[in-house]
């Protein structure tokens, strides 16, 4: 015969062997608009509200934030679909945190420029080369008398 067990959520002993994740995921965006160098932009769930990010940010990844700022972004519906019926894109929040005083952030570099240190041809000397080639075969052949390539003779 089976009982029900139910077992409680918080147990009295040192240290709780639990892990608790967040309910939350953030993103971190590259603003649009220059912003100043101690704010970071990040788009989080229409639920979560200031306080939640400052505590996700301090206590997860160790970050000081000063100040939490949020708006709600609308979603666009300028766009239809097969049925001419308005498709509206989600709604979400975007929050901008200002970092404490003496913190800064950068976004980060993610594809930088590979400068080649020795003298063998580099990225941009292999594109032109491409370049030259494709234009030489997109010049149109005299012996052809304007007759297009595709048509075989």
């Amino acid at each position: 015969m089976a009982r029900n067990v139910l077992y409680p959520l918080y147990q009295l002993g040192n240290p709780q062997l639990r892990i608790f994740r967040t309910n939350f995921f953030i993103q971190l965006v590259r603003p649009g608009t220059a912003q100043p160098e101690d704010t970071v932009q990040f788009r989080i769930p229409m639920e979560m509200t200031r306080v939640d990010l400052r505590n996700y940010l301090e206590r997860i990844y160790n970050v000081p934030v000063a100040a939490v700022r949020t708006r709600v972004q609308h979603g666009s519906n300028r766009k239809r679909d097969y049925r001419n019926v308005r498709v509206k894109k989600p709604d979400y929040k975007v929050a901008y945190v200002q970092l404490a005083h003496g913190q800064t952030f950068t976004f980060p570099d993610l594809f930088p420029e590979k400068k080649s240190p020795d003298g063998s041809p580099g990225d941009d000397d292999i594109r032109d080369q491409l370049l030259e080639d494709q234009r030489r075969r997109q010049t149109r052949d005299p012996r052809r008398g304007g007759v297009p390539d595709w048509f075989g003779l």
